[in-house]
């Protein structure tokens, strides 16, 4: 679907133009034209392959989805491929994709997936003349930038998570929802991670060594995005990091309370063999046995059973496995 077809020249907004006529505009050196498209069919795809002449590899990339994060050069165009990740209420990811070409006069954006458009860039970008003078490498870096922004309130999200779970780690009785709770994060983190890692070493062949021309204007701006993208990723490590320790103490806590159990039912097996011991005693009915007969032999017996019983839970619980 066709989101915007708008030209640009001399970093002003020239004309809201329909599809037909950007052959009549890309071919202009002060010109370039910037579409937008939501879930595009194939029939836009084509239509966008015959209009700014893109490479048929980028095109079938574009068209069947679910890359890799990368920026990839085909001549004088570069095809970047971009994941976008939105946190819903219920802290679940929904990863989408973004694929863009930059040629020099124009710059062309595939929306997949993802529920945030772009039209806040747009507007940026047209608020900023000086800027978008650079053309069509400063839309571009736009359009990076924010995806690159919009990673930041997922980290927090996430984060705000991670303190929740460990204020509750030395809980008793939540050991297993507390491993569950973190390893539904360690999987969500990695989901970001996914989409961070590639995207940051693809961002450095714009900002470094040899600049695709389409871009050279703005490498400043790109590395600007690199250091955000090198920033989140360290941020990602250390949350995998505390994830790791924070499993461990759980596991520890878990083996505690076993401990615990274990010592506390050693502790009445104890003193029910003490019982056992005066019972298996006096119940083996020999002839000759002292108190046999004697009136209160019955009551003295459960009172030595009793009295040693409380002497031995006595010591245990002084101990503390009681």
């Amino acid at each position: 679907m066709l989101i915007n077809c708008v030209v640009y020249q001399d970093g002003k907004k020239l004309a809201d133009i329909d599809v037909d006529a950007i052959s009549d505009y890309v071919i202009r050196e002060d010109c370039f034209v910037w579409v937008a498209l939501l879930d595009a069919t194939d029939a836009e795809l084509k239509q966008m392959q015959h209009e700014f002449g893109l490479h048929e590899l980028a095109v079938e990339d574009a068209r069947h989805g679910h890359q890799r994060p990368k920026v990839e050069e085909y001549g004088d165009t570069v095809f970047a491929v971009m994941h976008t990740v939105e946190i819903d209420d219920a802290c679940e990811l929904h990863v989408g994709e973004v694929d863009v070409f930059v040629g020099p006069n124009f710059v062309l954006s595939v929306r997949n997936r993802s529920q945030q458009g772009f039209l806040g860039v747009r507007g940026r970008a047209e608020r900023e003349s000086h800027l978008l003078r650079h053309g069509a490498g400063f839309v571009f870096y736009a359009l990076m930038d924010a995806v690159v922004d919009r990673y930041f309130p997922v980290i927090d999200r996430l984060e705000t998570e991670l303190e929740e779970i460990e204020s509750h780690i030395f809980d008793r009785g939540k050991g297993r929802a507390n491993i569950e709770r973190l390893y539904g994060l360690k999987q969500r983190i990695l989901v970001v991670k996914h989409a961070v890692a590639p995207l940051m070493e693809a961002s450095g062949k714009l900002s470094s060594g040899r600049v695709p021309r389409v871009c050279d204007n703005s490498r400043e701006y790109f590395r600007d995005v690199y250091d955000h993208l090198t920033r989140i990723n360290t941020t990602l490590d250390t949350l995998r990091e505390t994830i790791a320790t924070a499993i461990q103490v759980n596991l520890s806590m878990v083996t505690i309370e076993e401990s615990e159990v274990t010592k506390r039912l050693a502790a009445w097996a104890g003193i029910f063999a003490v019982a056992t011991a005066f019972v298996g005693v006096w119940g083996m009915n020999f002839e000759n046995m002292p108190e046999l007969k004697w009136t209160w032999g019955y009551p003295a017996a459960l009172g030595v059973i009793v009295s040693a019983c409380a002497i031995v839970a006595w010591r245990f619980r002084r101990a503390g496995w009681l």
